[in-house]
Protein backbone atom coordinates (compact mmCIF):
# COMPACT_ATOMS: atom_id res chain seq x y z
CA UNK A 1 0.00 0.00 0.00
CA UNK A 2 1.06 3.15 -0.92
CA UNK A 3 2.41 6.14 1.74
CA UNK A 4 2.04 9.74 1.45
CA UNK A 5 3.54 11.88 4.18
CA UNK A 6 3.12 15.32 5.02
CA UNK A 7 6.16 16.70 6.92
CA UNK A 8 5.65 20.05 8.79
CA UNK A 9 7.88 21.93 11.33
CA UNK A 10 6.30 22.18 14.71
CA UNK A 11 7.74 24.94 16.04
CA UNK A 12 9.37 28.08 14.43
CA UNK A 13 11.38 26.57 11.83
CA UNK A 14 14.80 25.12 11.51
CA UNK A 15 13.54 21.87 13.46
CA UNK A 16 16.12 19.89 10.90
CA UNK A 17 13.03 18.61 8.74
CA UNK A 18 16.02 19.02 5.56
CA UNK A 19 17.55 15.59 7.22
CA UNK A 20 14.23 13.99 8.40
CA UNK A 21 12.95 13.90 4.12
CA UNK A 22 16.55 13.29 3.19
CA UNK A 23 16.36 10.14 5.40
CA UNK A 24 12.68 9.23 4.93
CA UNK A 25 13.47 10.17 0.60
CA UNK A 26 14.36 6.53 0.82
CA UNK A 27 10.97 5.27 1.20
CA UNK A 28 9.89 7.53 -0.97
CA UNK A 29 9.35 7.83 -4.89
CA UNK A 30 8.47 11.93 -5.00
CA UNK A 31 9.62 14.68 -2.79
CA UNK A 32 7.16 17.78 -2.90
CA UNK A 33 8.36 21.00 -1.85
CA UNK A 34 4.58 22.69 -1.05
CA UNK A 35 5.18 26.19 0.26
CA UNK A 36 7.81 29.39 0.70
CA UNK A 37 10.38 30.38 -0.97
CA UNK A 38 14.77 30.82 -0.53
CA UNK A 39 13.76 32.20 2.60
CA UNK A 40 13.80 28.65 4.45
CA UNK A 41 16.94 26.40 4.54
CA UNK A 42 16.84 23.08 4.89
CA UNK A 43 20.27 21.39 5.91
CA UNK A 44 21.49 17.87 5.15
CA UNK A 45 25.21 15.92 5.93
CA UNK A 46 25.93 13.05 4.13
CA UNK A 47 29.17 11.44 4.62
CA UNK A 48 30.64 14.20 6.01
CA UNK A 49 29.77 16.89 3.58
CA UNK A 50 27.04 19.55 4.43
CA UNK A 51 24.31 20.40 1.62
CA UNK A 52 22.39 23.65 1.63
CA UNK A 53 18.76 23.72 0.47
CA UNK A 54 16.92 26.82 -0.32
CA UNK A 55 14.48 25.68 -2.80
CA UNK A 56 15.10 21.94 -4.42
CA UNK A 57 13.63 19.54 -1.90
CA UNK A 58 16.16 17.82 -0.26
CA UNK A 59 15.50 14.39 -1.41
CA UNK A 60 17.51 15.41 -5.25
CA UNK A 61 20.45 13.82 -2.92
CA UNK A 62 18.90 9.99 -3.50
CA UNK A 63 19.26 9.49 -7.19
CA UNK A 64 15.86 8.44 -9.19
CA UNK A 65 13.76 10.24 -7.03
CA UNK A 66 11.90 12.81 -8.66
CA UNK A 67 11.60 16.27 -6.85
CA UNK A 68 9.10 18.50 -7.36
CA UNK A 69 8.78 22.41 -6.48
CA UNK A 70 4.99 23.02 -6.23
CA UNK A 71 2.40 25.49 -6.90
CA UNK A 72 2.53 27.16 -3.48
CA UNK A 73 6.17 27.68 -3.83
CA UNK A 74 7.92 31.20 -5.01
CA UNK A 75 10.77 31.04 -7.14
CA UNK A 76 13.58 33.39 -7.08
CA UNK A 77 14.89 31.35 -10.57
CA UNK A 78 18.65 32.92 -10.05
CA UNK A 79 18.77 31.17 -6.60
CA UNK A 80 17.43 27.78 -7.91
CA UNK A 81 19.83 27.73 -11.27
CA UNK A 82 22.25 28.29 -8.69
CA UNK A 83 21.70 25.32 -6.45
CA UNK A 84 21.38 23.35 -9.71
CA UNK A 85 25.05 24.37 -10.31
CA UNK A 86 26.19 23.19 -6.99
CA UNK A 87 24.47 19.79 -7.78
CA UNK A 88 25.59 19.33 -11.17
CA UNK A 89 29.49 20.24 -10.11
CA UNK A 90 29.30 17.69 -7.19
CA UNK A 91 28.17 15.38 -9.90
CA UNK A 92 24.55 14.51 -8.15
CA UNK A 93 21.94 16.33 -10.85
CA UNK A 94 20.00 14.35 -12.90
CA UNK A 95 18.06 16.71 -14.84
CA UNK A 96 14.52 14.56 -15.06
CA UNK A 97 14.97 14.44 -11.14
CA UNK A 98 13.46 18.05 -10.78
CA UNK A 99 10.36 19.25 -12.13
CA UNK A 100 8.86 22.76 -11.42
CA UNK A 101 5.22 23.70 -11.17
CA UNK A 102 4.04 26.02 -13.96
CA UNK A 103 1.99 27.86 -11.52
CA UNK A 104 4.77 28.83 -8.71
CA UNK A 105 5.10 32.42 -8.93
CA UNK A 106 8.46 34.12 -10.02
CA UNK A 107 10.05 36.63 -6.96
CA UNK A 108 11.13 39.47 -9.34
CA UNK A 109 13.93 42.00 -8.29
CA UNK A 110 10.94 44.62 -7.56
CA UNK A 111 9.84 42.17 -5.02
CA UNK A 112 12.95 41.62 -3.00
CA UNK A 113 13.68 45.85 -3.26
CA UNK A 114 10.18 46.20 -2.06
CA UNK A 115 11.24 43.81 1.30
CA UNK A 116 14.44 45.51 2.16
CA UNK A 117 12.88 48.85 1.99
CA UNK A 118 9.77 48.10 4.00
CA UNK A 119 11.86 46.71 6.77
CA UNK A 120 13.82 50.04 6.78
CA UNK A 121 10.93 52.00 7.38
CA UNK A 122 9.31 50.13 9.95
CA UNK A 123 12.31 50.58 12.09
CA UNK A 124 11.65 49.03 15.46
CA UNK A 125 8.37 47.23 14.40
CA UNK A 126 10.26 45.18 11.55
CA UNK A 127 8.90 41.91 11.20
CA UNK A 128 12.27 40.59 10.68
CA UNK A 129 12.11 39.22 6.82
CA UNK A 130 14.69 37.69 5.22
CA UNK A 131 15.19 40.39 2.67
CA UNK A 132 14.46 37.42 0.09
CA UNK A 133 10.82 39.57 -1.40
CA UNK A 134 9.21 36.21 -0.33
CA UNK A 135 6.12 38.27 1.01
CA UNK A 136 6.02 40.87 -1.78
CA UNK A 137 5.79 37.76 -4.07
CA UNK A 138 2.87 36.39 -2.38
CA UNK A 139 1.22 39.38 -2.05
CA UNK A 140 1.11 40.31 -6.21
CA UNK A 141 0.04 36.21 -6.27
CA UNK A 142 -3.26 37.16 -4.20
CA UNK A 143 -3.94 40.42 -6.27
CA UNK A 144 -3.45 38.68 -8.88
CA UNK A 145 -0.64 40.79 -10.86
CA UNK A 146 1.96 38.02 -10.22
CA UNK A 147 4.09 36.47 -12.83
CA UNK A 148 4.25 32.51 -12.91
CA UNK A 149 7.20 30.28 -13.83
CA UNK A 150 5.13 29.16 -16.90
CA UNK A 151 4.92 32.98 -17.70
CA UNK A 152 8.77 32.15 -18.95
CA UNK A 153 7.89 29.85 -21.63
CA UNK A 154 6.15 33.03 -23.64
CA UNK A 155 8.63 35.88 -24.14
CA UNK A 156 5.12 37.66 -25.03
CA UNK A 157 3.58 36.67 -21.94
CA UNK A 158 6.24 37.67 -19.57
CA UNK A 159 7.36 40.94 -21.06
CA UNK A 160 3.56 41.97 -21.33
CA UNK A 161 2.64 41.40 -17.37
CA UNK A 162 5.80 42.94 -16.48
CA UNK A 163 5.30 45.94 -18.39
CA UNK A 164 2.08 46.11 -16.20
CA UNK A 165 3.66 45.78 -13.33
CA UNK A 166 6.35 47.98 -13.50
CA UNK A 167 3.78 50.95 -13.86
CA UNK A 168 2.72 50.19 -10.59
CA UNK A 169 5.91 49.53 -9.00
CA UNK A 170 8.05 52.40 -10.05
CA UNK A 171 5.90 54.57 -8.76
CA UNK A 172 5.20 52.72 -5.59
CA UNK A 173 9.05 52.81 -5.17
CA UNK A 174 9.88 56.51 -6.38
CA UNK A 175 7.13 58.05 -4.63
CA UNK A 176 6.43 56.37 -1.29
CA UNK A 177 9.77 54.45 -0.56
CA UNK A 178 12.41 57.08 -2.38
CA UNK A 179 14.02 54.29 -4.45
CA UNK A 180 14.95 54.15 -7.42
CA UNK A 181 12.49 51.92 -9.93
CA UNK A 182 13.41 49.37 -12.44
CA UNK A 183 14.04 49.87 -16.74
CA UNK A 184 11.74 46.27 -18.07
CA UNK A 185 15.09 45.78 -20.42
CA UNK A 186 16.90 45.46 -16.98
CA UNK A 187 14.80 42.42 -15.62
CA UNK A 188 13.40 41.03 -18.97
CA UNK A 189 16.31 39.91 -20.61
CA UNK A 190 18.03 38.12 -17.64
CA UNK A 191 14.58 36.71 -16.83
CA UNK A 192 14.57 35.30 -20.26
CA UNK A 193 18.08 33.74 -19.43
CA UNK A 194 16.98 32.34 -16.37
CA UNK A 195 13.50 31.26 -18.71
CA UNK A 196 15.44 29.13 -20.79
CA UNK A 197 17.78 27.57 -17.88
CA UNK A 198 14.92 26.11 -16.37
CA UNK A 199 11.98 25.61 -19.22
CA UNK A 200 12.80 21.75 -19.60
CA UNK A 201 12.12 21.59 -16.40
CA UNK A 202 8.46 23.45 -15.98
CA UNK A 203 5.54 21.05 -15.72
CA UNK A 204 2.29 20.31 -15.11
CA UNK A 205 2.87 19.10 -11.64
CA UNK A 206 -0.31 18.72 -10.39
CA UNK A 207 -1.24 16.28 -13.15
CA UNK A 208 2.08 14.86 -12.60
CA UNK A 209 1.55 14.26 -8.87
CA UNK A 210 -2.55 13.16 -9.84
CA UNK A 211 -1.04 10.82 -12.05
CA UNK A 212 1.83 8.93 -9.53
CA UNK A 213 -1.34 9.11 -7.16
CA UNK A 214 -3.07 6.56 -9.74
CA UNK A 215 0.02 4.61 -9.91
CA UNK A 216 0.27 3.83 -6.24
CA UNK A 217 3.48 5.46 -5.77
CA UNK A 218 4.88 7.14 -2.07
CA UNK A 219 5.03 10.67 -2.12
CA UNK A 220 6.88 12.57 0.67
CA UNK A 221 5.52 16.33 1.07
CA UNK A 222 8.26 18.65 2.23
CA UNK A 223 6.90 21.84 4.43
CA UNK A 224 9.16 24.88 4.51
CA UNK A 225 9.18 26.99 8.07
CA UNK A 226 6.98 26.11 10.79
CA UNK A 227 3.82 25.63 12.32
CA UNK A 228 3.60 28.72 14.63
CA UNK A 229 5.15 30.75 11.18
CA UNK A 230 2.17 29.96 9.56
CA UNK A 231 -0.10 33.28 7.75
CA UNK A 232 -3.06 32.09 9.39
CA UNK A 233 -2.30 30.38 12.52
CA UNK A 234 1.17 32.08 13.58
CA UNK A 235 2.19 34.59 15.49
CA UNK A 236 0.72 36.89 13.30
CA UNK A 237 2.16 39.27 12.19
CA UNK A 238 5.19 37.72 13.21
CA UNK A 239 4.76 35.35 10.31
CA UNK A 240 5.85 34.08 7.16
CA UNK A 241 3.32 34.93 3.55
CA UNK A 242 2.33 30.95 3.54
CA UNK A 243 0.40 28.24 4.54
CA UNK A 244 3.34 26.39 6.93
CA UNK A 245 0.58 23.80 7.94
CA UNK A 246 -0.13 20.58 6.53
CA UNK A 247 -3.05 21.65 5.12
CA UNK A 248 -0.81 23.69 2.78
CA UNK A 249 0.48 20.64 1.44
CA UNK A 250 -2.43 19.83 -0.59
CA UNK A 251 -3.29 23.61 -2.00
CA UNK A 252 0.52 23.86 -2.74
CA UNK A 253 0.71 20.87 -4.61
CA UNK A 254 -2.54 20.29 -6.28
CA UNK A 255 -3.75 17.19 -5.02
CA UNK A 256 -7.08 16.40 -2.49
CA UNK A 257 -6.95 16.03 0.99
CA UNK A 258 -8.13 12.66 1.27
CA UNK A 259 -4.62 11.72 -0.60
CA UNK A 260 -2.64 12.48 2.49
CA UNK A 261 -2.20 9.25 5.20
CA UNK A 262 -0.32 10.55 7.78
CA UNK A 263 1.21 13.70 9.05
CA UNK A 264 4.38 14.06 10.56
CA UNK A 265 5.77 16.83 12.96
CA UNK A 266 9.55 17.82 13.25
CA UNK A 267 10.41 19.58 16.88
CA UNK A 268 14.04 19.80 18.12
CA UNK A 269 14.47 19.31 21.91
CA UNK A 270 14.89 22.79 23.23
CA UNK A 271 13.09 25.26 21.33
CA UNK A 272 14.58 28.16 18.74
CA UNK A 273 13.19 31.30 16.84
CA UNK A 274 14.66 33.99 14.11
CA UNK A 275 13.80 37.34 13.58
CA UNK A 276 11.14 39.75 15.88
CA UNK A 277 8.34 37.99 17.56
CA UNK A 278 7.16 36.85 21.29
CA UNK A 279 8.71 33.55 22.37
CA UNK A 280 7.70 32.58 25.75
CA UNK A 281 10.06 30.07 26.96
CA UNK A 282 13.14 32.07 25.15
CA UNK A 283 16.68 32.40 26.82
CA UNK A 284 18.87 34.91 27.77
CA UNK A 285 22.49 35.52 28.33
CA UNK A 286 24.90 32.31 29.03
CA UNK A 287 21.96 29.91 28.91
CA UNK A 288 21.13 30.91 25.74
CA UNK A 289 24.60 31.45 24.58
CA UNK A 290 25.66 27.42 25.53
CA UNK A 291 22.67 26.34 23.66
CA UNK A 292 22.95 28.54 20.46
CA UNK A 293 27.38 27.30 20.48
CA UNK A 294 26.38 23.64 21.03
CA UNK A 295 23.34 23.52 18.89
CA UNK A 296 25.16 25.72 16.02
CA UNK A 297 21.91 27.49 16.01
CA UNK A 298 22.67 30.23 13.36
CA UNK A 299 20.22 30.61 10.04
CA UNK A 300 21.23 28.20 6.99
CA UNK A 301 19.53 31.48 4.84
CA UNK A 302 20.74 34.30 6.64
CA UNK A 303 23.47 32.70 9.40
CA UNK A 304 21.56 35.00 11.55
CA UNK A 305 21.71 33.77 15.44
CA UNK A 306 18.79 32.06 16.37
CA UNK A 307 17.03 33.12 19.86
CA UNK A 308 17.10 29.50 21.85
CA UNK A 309 14.89 28.72 24.68
CA UNK A 310 13.19 25.79 26.88
CA UNK A 311 10.97 23.10 24.70
CA UNK A 312 7.36 24.30 25.02
CA UNK A 313 5.13 21.97 25.25
CA UNK A 314 2.06 24.42 25.18
CA UNK A 315 2.69 25.32 21.58
CA UNK A 316 3.06 21.85 20.55
CA UNK A 317 -0.18 20.54 21.73
CA UNK A 318 -1.04 23.77 19.47
CA UNK A 319 0.89 22.25 16.35
CA UNK A 320 -0.34 18.80 16.75
CA UNK A 321 -4.45 20.02 16.37
CA UNK A 322 -3.62 22.74 13.73
CA UNK A 323 -1.64 19.97 11.90
CA UNK A 324 -3.43 16.61 12.93
CA UNK A 325 0.02 15.41 13.56
CA UNK A 326 -0.04 11.40 13.76
CA UNK A 327 3.70 11.65 14.90
CA UNK A 328 5.98 13.35 15.96
CA UNK A 329 10.36 13.77 14.92
CA UNK A 330 12.43 15.12 18.21
CA UNK A 331 15.75 16.70 16.57
CA UNK A 332 18.83 17.77 18.35
CA UNK A 333 19.31 15.25 21.19
CA UNK A 334 22.42 15.20 21.76
CA UNK A 335 22.84 18.91 22.14
CA UNK A 336 21.33 18.76 25.63
CA UNK A 337 23.73 16.04 26.59
CA UNK A 338 26.09 18.53 28.82
CA UNK A 339 23.55 19.83 30.60
CA UNK A 340 22.96 19.87 34.36
CA UNK A 341 19.35 20.35 34.01
CA UNK A 342 16.63 20.73 31.53
CA UNK A 343 13.22 22.30 31.56
CA UNK A 344 10.01 22.46 29.35
CA UNK A 345 7.44 24.75 29.65
CA UNK A 346 4.15 22.91 30.20
CA UNK A 347 1.61 26.38 30.87
CA UNK A 348 1.65 30.23 30.45
CA UNK A 349 0.84 32.18 33.02
CA UNK A 350 -1.04 35.62 32.23
CA UNK A 351 -2.70 38.28 34.04
CA UNK A 352 -2.52 35.52 36.45
CA UNK A 353 -4.65 33.10 35.04
CA UNK A 354 -2.79 29.68 34.00
CA UNK A 355 -3.02 28.76 30.18
CA UNK A 356 -2.81 25.67 29.08
CA UNK A 357 -3.09 26.64 25.10
CA UNK A 358 -1.49 28.56 22.75
CA UNK A 359 -2.10 32.12 22.83
CA UNK A 360 -1.80 33.56 18.40
CA UNK A 361 -2.04 37.27 19.44
CA UNK A 362 1.25 38.47 19.63
CA UNK A 363 0.13 41.30 21.82
CA UNK A 364 -1.10 38.45 24.76
CA UNK A 365 1.83 35.72 23.82
CA UNK A 366 4.49 38.37 24.83
CA UNK A 367 3.05 38.85 27.79
CA UNK A 368 2.74 35.54 28.97
CA UNK A 369 5.43 33.70 31.05
CA UNK A 370 6.71 30.40 31.11
CA UNK A 371 5.85 27.93 33.49
CA UNK A 372 8.28 24.76 33.90
CA UNK A 373 8.63 21.24 34.95
CA UNK A 374 12.32 20.50 35.50
CA UNK A 375 14.15 17.15 34.71
CA UNK A 376 17.63 16.31 36.07
CA UNK A 377 20.03 15.91 32.79
CA UNK A 378 21.77 12.82 31.78
CA UNK A 379 25.27 14.46 31.35
CA UNK A 380 25.89 11.43 28.91
CA UNK A 381 26.66 11.35 24.48
CA UNK A 382 24.10 10.06 22.91
CA UNK A 383 25.56 11.00 19.61
CA UNK A 384 26.56 7.25 18.26
CA UNK A 385 23.22 5.50 19.66
CA UNK A 386 21.12 3.83 17.45
CA UNK A 387 18.22 2.11 19.68
CA UNK A 388 15.87 4.06 22.33
CA UNK A 389 16.61 1.49 25.03
CA UNK A 390 20.26 2.36 24.84
CA UNK A 391 19.81 5.90 25.84
CA UNK A 392 20.22 7.32 29.06
CA UNK A 393 17.73 6.14 31.49
CA UNK A 394 16.89 10.18 31.74
CA UNK A 395 17.00 11.44 28.29
CA UNK A 396 14.14 8.43 27.65
CA UNK A 397 12.20 9.91 30.20
CA UNK A 398 12.67 13.14 28.78
CA UNK A 399 11.47 11.51 25.21
CA UNK A 400 8.47 9.70 26.87
CA UNK A 401 7.39 13.03 29.03
CA UNK A 402 7.62 15.13 25.45
CA UNK A 403 4.80 11.98 24.01
CA UNK A 404 2.72 12.13 27.06
CA UNK A 405 2.66 16.48 26.89
CA UNK A 406 2.13 16.32 23.11
CA UNK A 407 -0.54 13.44 22.91
CA UNK A 408 1.61 11.94 20.04
CA UNK A 409 4.10 9.01 19.78
CA UNK A 410 7.82 9.91 19.01
CA UNK A 411 8.93 8.50 15.94
CA UNK A 412 12.28 9.18 15.15
CA UNK A 413 14.61 10.60 17.30
CA UNK A 414 17.98 12.53 16.23
CA UNK A 415 20.83 12.54 18.09
CA UNK A 416 23.79 14.14 15.55
CA UNK A 417 23.98 15.84 11.79
CA UNK A 418 24.53 13.08 9.97
CA UNK A 419 21.85 10.63 8.02
CA UNK A 420 23.26 7.68 10.24
CA UNK A 421 22.80 9.36 13.48
CA UNK A 422 18.60 8.71 14.09
CA UNK A 423 16.96 6.20 16.03
CA UNK A 424 13.99 5.02 14.01
CA UNK A 425 11.22 3.84 16.50
CA UNK A 426 8.48 3.15 13.35
CA UNK A 427 9.31 3.08 9.93
CA UNK A 428 6.55 5.63 8.64
CA UNK A 429 5.91 3.87 4.93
Amino acid sequence: MAKNLVIVGAQWGDEGKGKIVDILTEHADIVVRFQGGNNAGHTVIVDGEKFIFHLIPSGILHPGKVCVIGDGVVVDPEVLIKEIDVLKAKGIFRPEDLLISKNAHLIMPYHKKLDVARERLRGENKIGTTGRGIGPAYEDKVARCGIKCGDLLSEEDFRAKLKANLMEKNHYLKNVLHEEGFEIHQIYHKYMTFGAAIAPHIRNTSKFLSDALNLKRNILFEGAQGTLLDIDHGTYPFVTSSNTVAGGACTGSGIGPSKIDAVIGISKAYATRVGEGPFPSELQGAEAERLREQGGEYGATTGRPRRCGWFDAVALRYAVRINGLDGLVITKLDVLDTLDTIKICTGYRYKGALLDDFATEASVLSKCEPVYEEFEGWKAPTNGIRKFDKLPAQAQKYIKRLEELSGVEVVIVSVGAGREDSIILKNLF
